[in-house]
């Protein structure tokens, strides 16, 4: 049986996933036009939002777990905005 993970786990590993998505290399050759680096980034992004989704609907959940996740749910989306589609400078 799988051990479960606490919410504060969750939370921290949710982040560390976005950081990695922020830190994952464009290739040289199409940059962050490589389709498999916009898999890979979306990935981390995905398995970010997919580590707290339902932590908001668990009972015992306090308001400040529920604020995180909404946190992270923005630092998600926004981090996806600013890996794959940057302002034009």
């Amino acid at each position: 049986m799988p051990r479960l993970i606490p919410d504060a786990e969750r939370i921290t590993r949710a982040r560390v996933l976005i950081q990695k998505a922020r830190d994952l290399p464009p290739p040289a050759e199409l940059g962050r036009f490589d389709l498999s680096y916009v898999a890979g980034v979306k990935g981390f992004i995905q398995q970010a939002r997919d580590l707290v989704k339902f932590l908001p609907y668990k009972p015992a959940s306090s308001a400040e777990t529920k604020a995180e996740v909404t946190r992270i749910f923005k630092e998600a989306e926004q981090a996806e905005k600013e890996i794959l589609h940057p302002k034009a400078s």
